[in-house]
């Protein structure tokens, strides 16, 4: 079942979930489950908020509501770029459920190699050091959705994109995962995306952005204040007024490390 699929909001929403492991990675409790439904089924994450583990400056909601509201913020922008994800009750409570995306193994949009090694084409963000004292280059594809998932992460003051949080699926699509640490109020924006730093949005951005406006006008921010503070929303509101004004990818706030480590 495809991301797409206009189908996989009733499966998440109404299916049975069947726990199958843990993501043991993960700092956080997530659960690798299957869902099924009248005769459809997928594979989900699903995150408890039983879970969670407290963090100190987002002492506000739930890291599960967080993973929602940012996945309506993309949904509002038309671009999709976080599989389908809401909240509901499940083995463990109430918690994060988001579909489950196969990845292409073979196509890489993020990674870190030696100078020389950059892909053509490709925006290097960071040179460093290996643990063996080699240089080597943090670097990212010139990719048009990747390009959109930079600036939905500048929307949503995305705390944590690490490389290994973008997925590139069998099918071409780019898809950002892990948001329970985005939407602070506080200015927090760490990515591996920084590729594109001054260069200015392109129009079919800005259109998007000033749809975004928009629907942050009406229905949009009192869905989103069912997951995140009143404050936060409004500071949503901040940051897309602040990408229209500038009109270009913004740098480093240099208050908070730019990039997340690990990287992946």
């Amino acid at each position: 079942m495809r991301a797409g699929d206009p189908a996989v909001r009733e499966l998440l929403e109404h299916g049975r979930l069947d726990v199958r492991g843990r993501l043991v990675e993960a700092s956080n409790a997530t659960l690798f489950c299957g869902i099924e439904a009248d005769g459809m089924s997928a594979e989900c994450v699903y995150k408890p908020v039983r879970g969670e583990r407290p963090l100190w400056d987002f002492p506000d909601g739930t890291l599960a509501g967080r993973e929602v509201a940012s996945y309506l913020l993309s949904e509002a922008t038309g671009w999709r770029l976080i599989p389908p994800t809401l909240l509901r009750d499940g083995p463990f409570g109430p918690g994060m459920v988001q579909l489950w995306v196969d990845t292409d193994e073979e196509s890489q949009l993020v990674d870190i190699v030696a100078p020389d090694e950059v892909p053509d084409g490709w925006l290097s963000v960071l040179r460093a050091q290996d643990h063996r004292g080699d240089p080597v280059v943090l670097a990212h594809a010139d990719h048009e959705q990747l390009r959109r998932l930079a600036v939905l992460d500048v929307v949503i003051n995305n705390a944590d994109r690490k490389g290994g949080h973008i997925l590139h699926s069998p099918d071409g699509r780019v898809l950002g995962v892990d948001h329970g640490v985005s939407l602070n109020t506080d200015d927090k924006l760490r990515t591996v995306l920084w590729g594109w730093i001054g260069q200015l949005l392109p129009a079919e951005t800005i259109d998007r952005l000033s749809e975004l406006r928009a629907l942050m006008e009406g229905a949009l921010s009192a869905e989103l204040a069912e997951h995140i503070t009143p404050k936060e929303v409004q500071a949503v509101n901040a940051r897309i007024e602040r990408l229209l004004e500038a009109g270009a990818f913004p740098a480093p706030s240099g208050e908070w490390p730019a990039i997340p480590w690990p990287a992946f």
